[in-house]
């Protein structure tokens, strides 16, 4: 596979001569796996020749190297926002609709010359957005935006364990930890989670202990089937 150079793509998708002119909006959302708090998003644009050597996915990144380098970037960036869709919503219009609404929201708020995001999905939005899957680990702006969605729905999360602290939001950032998992079980759903994904999920959960290999596997592709299916048709 050849080697990727962002000075390539931006000819190739954009058809920019001089990227020095050239206003480019990264896109990345996060939490779309979370059984609980909203989808986050981030849109991003950085100044020409911006450097970091933390610039790169959030995922690899610590907490404490998010924080830091989000810093500079929110000091540094020609334009910088985020979006958030609530549990609430995400419950009522489901995943796959508030993962392309979020990026919508984007579009319609930062004023750039181009826009890319993170991914394989198709978002009918005011402007054109490119998706590129691995965008976050290969273009800079969709890095830093996948940091600055992170540091922001991490500080969420951190003050919702206050409100519910016996699913230690604080901690596990509201994802599938075996904690949280017991936590539900023990305490219910709070209106915090998304309630169709968690009953997909821990009923997975809840058969791993007699189910067959086969099986788990069978239930695993039954909960993605789901979501993908759901996220097609909120992208047409």
């Amino acid at each position: 596979m050849p080697r990727f150079r962002l000075t390539t793509y931006l000819r190739d998708t954009f058809g920019v001569e001089d990227p020095r002119s050239f206003r480019l909006c990264g896109m990345d959302e996060v939490g779309r796996g979370s059984y609980a708090g909203p989808l986050v998003a981030a849109a991003v644009v950085l100044p020409p020749r911006f450097r970091h050597p933390l610039l790169r996915d959030s995922k690899l990144l610590s907490a404490r190297q998010r924080e830091l380098v989000g810093a500079v970037i929110r000091r540094r960036a020609l334009a910088w926002v985020v979006a958030e869709i609530s549990a609430a919503d995400i419950n009522r219009r489901g995943l796959g609709w508030a993962n392309v609404e979020v990026f919508r929201r984007l579009v319609d708020l930062v004023d750039a010359d181009g826009y890319c995001c993170d991914g394989r999905l198709r978002i009918n939005a005011t402007r054109t957005v490119h998706c590129l899957v691995k965008g976050d680990n290969l273009v800079p702006a969709i890095s830093a935006a996948s940091i600055v969605a992170k540091v922001h729905r991490d500080a969420i999360m951190t003050a919702m364990h206050d409100d519910a602290p016996h699913y230690n939001w604080a901690s596990n950032k509201g994802y599938g930890a075996r904690e949280h998992r017991d936590a539900i079980r023990t305490h219910g759903p709070h209106p915090q989670h998304r309630t169709v994904f968690i009953d997909n999920m821990l009923q997975l959960d809840l058969t791993f202990d007699t189910a067959s290999p086969a099986d788990l596997d069978a239930a695993a592709l039954d909960v993605a089937a789901i979501e993908d299916a759901s996220l097609e048709a909120a992208s047409v």
